[in-house]
């Protein structure tokens, strides 16, 4: 399915990119989130377990376990963001 990835505050910062678009198999956040991790690098740094994320899908914010849907936008940012 493809899917449109948002980041945000110094998830943003670290990853270098404001938006991606991307084809995926994962099935739920978690298994978008653990597929960017294996990119390594900056998304590894980011979004790496133990690092509070929050996200949220279709502007909703939402647990790992939701299911990801075709067209979906799926955001990722620091539990605290500035203005």
């Amino acid at each position: 399915m493809n899917i449109t990835i948002k980041y945000f505050a110094s998830i943003r910062e670290t990853i270098g990119l404001p938006s991606e678009s991307l084809h995926t198999g994962a099935a739920t956040l978690a298994d978008l989130r653990d597929a960017l991790i294996a990119r390594g690098g900056a998304h590894a740094e980011s979004l790496a377990r133990g690092r509070a994320v929050r996200m949220a899908l279709n502007q909703v914010m939402s647990d790992e376990s939701v299911a990801l849907v075709e067209g979906a936008e799926v955001a990722f940012f620091p539990p605290v963001t500035g203005g």
